[in-house]
C-alpha cells in the first residue's frame, strides 16, 4: 500500500442545519471538522489506506480538536504544523437538496511552511493537491508550489482537485484558472466538479471540457456530476459511470470522499501509473468511488459521514 500525502487546508465547518441556502438566514451552527485535503486524507485512512496530512492549524481549541479528529481517523499528522494564527473557519448554509453557501474566515491554513525534508518521502508514492485556499498567496501558496515541484522530481503519482470556492474567487476567476493550469498540465489524475471543468476549460459541455483539459496535459479526468455519477475521461475514451440513489442531506465532502476512495484504490495497486492506462479497471474503481461519495451525502458534515471499507466494498 502506497502512502498518500494530502496537502492543503484543514478547518472548522460551522454548518447551519435546516436553513435555506443563504447564510443571512442562519441562526444556529453546528461545529464539524472539514477542509477538502483533510477530508481526502480521512477518506483514505477510514477505508484502511495510509494517508499523511500536510497543513497547518492554530494553536487553539479548534486546532487541537482538528488534530484529534485526524488522529482518531488514523491519519498520520506527523507532518501537520501549528501556528499562533487562529484556526481557519468556514460557515456553511444548506438548502433542502444539500447544496451549500460558503463564507471563509481564513487563519492558520495560510501559515504552512515548506519543509524540504519531506521531498524524499514523495518518491514513488501518491501526492494529492487540494487547492481551495492554496492559491490565495502567503506561505501556503509558496509551500504548495514547492511541494508540487518535489512531487514532479520524485516520480510521485500526482492528483489535483481545484476545489473552487465562489466566495474566495468570484472576482478573480481568471487568476484562479491561471494558477490551476500548471497542476492540470502535469497531474496524472484530475478531479473536477462540472462547474470547475467549465470554468477552467471555457467550455460548456462536459465532453468538450475534457477534450480541452486533456489538451492542457491532464492524463485522466474525473468530472463528478452529482446524482448522475461521474464522467471518466482519457484522451482516447470517455464514459459516464452512474452513481447510486441515496437520501441526500448534505453534499459537503462528497467529492472529497469520491477522490479519497479512488486514491485508496490506486494506492492499493502499488503501481497507479499502470492502472490509469487500463480504462476498464478505472471504470470499476470509479464505480466504487461513486458509492463512497454518495454515502457521504447521507449525513451532516464531511469527515463524520465518510464510509468505511465494508460500506463501500
Amino acid at each position: 500500500m502506497q502512502n498518500v500525502f494530502c496537502i492543503g487546508e484543514v478547518l472548522i465547518d460551522f454548518i447551519a442545519e435546516k436553513q435555506k441556502n443563504d447564510l443571512s438566514n442562519a441562526q444556529n451552527f453546528t461545529k464539524k471538522p472539514g477542509g477538502a485535503p483533510a477530508n481526502v486524507a480521512c477518506a483514505i485512512a477510514k477505508l484502511g489506506g495510509n494517508s499523511k496530512f500536510i497543513g497547518c492549524v492554530g494553536n487553539d481549541s479548534f486546532g487541537k480538536y482538528l488534530l484529534k479528529v485526524l488522529k482518531e481517523n488514523n491519519v498520520d499528522i506527523s507532518l501537520t504544523q501549528t501556528s499562533k494564527a487562529f484556526t481557519t473557519l468556514a460557515f456553511v448554509s444548506l438548502d433542502t437538496n444539500g447544496e451549500r453557501d460558503f463564507i471563509f474566515n481564513r487563519g492558520a491554513d495560510k501559515k504552512l511552511t515548506y519543509d524540504c525534508t519531506i521531498k524524499k518521502d514523495f518518491n514513488t508514492n501518491i501526492v494529492h493537491f487540494g487547492a481551495a485556499t492554496a492559491f490565495l498567496g502567503g506561505r501556503l501558496e509558496d509551500a504548495y508550489n514547492r511541494y508540487f515541484f518535489d512531487a514532479l522530481t520524485q516520480n510521485a503519482f500526482i492528483c489535483f482537485d481545484p476545489n473552487y470556492r465562489e466566495d474566495l474567487w468570484s472576482d478573480n476567476k481568471a487568476i484562479f484558472t491561471k494558477k490551476c493550469m500548471p497542476f492540470i498540465q502535469k497531474s496524472h489524475l484530475c478531479k473536477f466538479s462540472l462547474e470547475e471543468a467549465q470554468l477552467l476549460s471555457g467550455e460548456t459541455n462536459a465532453i468538450d471540457c475534457c477534450i480541452k483539459l486533456h489538451d492542457v496535459g491532464a492524463e485522466v479526468i474525473a468530472i463528478t456530476l452529482g446524482s448522475k455519477g461521474t464522467l471518466l475521461s482519457t484522451p482516447q475514451k470517455q464514459q459516464i459511470i452512474p452513481s447510486i440513489l441515496v437520501n441526500t442531506v448534505d453534499t459537503t465532502g462528497a467529492g472529497d470522499s469520491f477522490i479519497g476512495c479512488l486514491l485508496y484504490q490506486l494506492a492499493s495497486t502499488r503501481n497507479p501509473f499502470n492502472v490509469i492506462k487500463d480504462f476498464n479497471l478505472l471504470v470499476k474503481m470509479v464505480a466504487k468511488a461513486n458509492i463512497a461519495g454518495a454515502f457521504t451525502t447521507t449525513g451532516y458534515g464531511a469527515i463524520p459521514s465518510l464510509p468505511t471499507y465494508k460500506q463501500v466494498f
